[in-house]
């Protein structure tokens, strides 16, 4: 009869130790998880801050490389150190991390149509024509490839809603037939006002009418806007007026740009004038590229003439895309620069104009 009692307090304390037992168990799992969590984390902070260590090293690299550039040479083109893949790659062996992969990329954003240059400045009621006939036909060459409605004129469409995005002081007169202002935008969803100003990233090309992405994007057959069309270029002429001068580098434009830069008729010359520029005898380039006529030297040109309003052979802009890679993970960083003096010195630097990490 005794022994119940006994056996019951045994089986109690039995269940007391499961459960402490269990307790203990999950609580050391649960820190455990915690721990290896916290790790894990920091693990990612210290791989982010190297991977945006990396980016920053490569961007200052392409700076470095700019500046000596403009130390010794008049013109900018393809033919330069800053454009050539081969000795980017070598320059970034001198910064070269014990772990993870670098790579950088310099552009000229020169080499793009400025689409801030649509307007004349300072008023910006006014097309700036020669601007207008270039995006006319680069627009055309693009759409080329798509379908639209006979009844329909995309690239005008697109040029006169650019001018009234653009323009400012007159929100209730659009251009042509085609334009659009705030009451176009007003009956969308989402709604949303015309800006009436300069265009300050590039992505507001999407929010303009008649800018599809299909555009915007490109695809194998259409020029994407996203790669021709930059929204810098802007030169202060006092504190209170700004101009958008709109010049083509014809040393360093793409294709597409090119061919815009040509009469329709002589379109197919674009690629001679792309291939002129890359051509070597051995291991040195062929052709000098300084003057702004010499593209007239391209075999077949003939008396060809592109507007001197339209090109140049400088640049004082670039786009710098460096690409950092760490493990598993990744960092894109894209900085616009413009080579400019600084005034105390007058010595030549480059000032960041945006950085935009991905």
């Amino acid at each position: 009869m005794d022994a119940k009692p006994t056996n019951n307090k045994r089986g109690v304390a039995i269940l007391i130790t499961l459960t402490i037992i269990t307790l203990m168990i999950v609580t050391t799992l649960e820190l455990n998880r915690q721990a290896r969590s916290a790790v894990l984390s920091a693990a990612t902070t210290r791989d982010r801050i190297t991977l945006s260590q990396m980016t920053s090293s490569a961007v200052n690299l392409a700076m470095a490389i700019l500046l000596k550039d403009k130390a010794t040479s008049e013109t900018d083109s393809v033919q330069e150190d800053w454009a050539d893949a081969e000795k980017i790659k070598a320059a970034l062996n001198s910064i070269a991390f014990e772990q993870g992969n670098l790579t950088l990329k310099i552009s000229d954003e020169r080499g793009r149509i400025q689409v801030n240059a649509l307007v004349q400045y300072p008023n910006v009621q006014d097309f700036n024509e020669p601007q207008r006939f270039l995006l006319d036909r680069f627009l055309r060459l693009a759409l080329s490839s798509i379908e639209t409605s006979e009844d329909i004129d995309p690239a005008n469409t697109i040029i006169n809603s650019l001018k009234d995005w653009l323009d400012s002081g007159d929100d209730n007169a659009i251009t042509g037939l085609s334009g659009a202002e705030s009451e176009y935008y007003q009956d969308l969803d989402p709604s949303y006002n015309c800006k009436n100003g300069p265009i300050t990233h590039i992505g507001e090309l999407l929010m303009i009418k008649g800018v599809a992405s299909e555009l915007f994007y490109g695809s194998e057959d259409i020029p994407a806007l996203l790669a021709s069309i930059t929204v810098n270029g802007m030169s202060e002429i006092d504190p209170k007026t700004i101009d958008f001068e709109g010049k083509i580098n014809i040393n360093t434009a793409d294709l597409p740009v090119l061919m815009a830069l040509l009469p329709e008729e002589s379109r197919d010359l674009a690629q001679a004038i792309y291939d002129y520029r890359i051509e070597k005898t051995g291991s040195v380039y062929t052709h000098e590229l300084s003057g702004d006529t010499w593209y007239k030297n391209v075999p077949g040109a003939g008396d060809i003439e592109i507007d001197p309003d339209l090109i140049t052979t400088k640049s004082d802009l670039f786009r710098i895309e460096a690409m950092a890679a760490l493990y598993d993970m990744k960092m894109n960083v894209t900085a616009v620069v413009k080579r400019t003096t600084e005034k105390e010195s007058g010595k030549y630097i480059c000032r960041v104009l945006s950085w935009e990490p991905k």
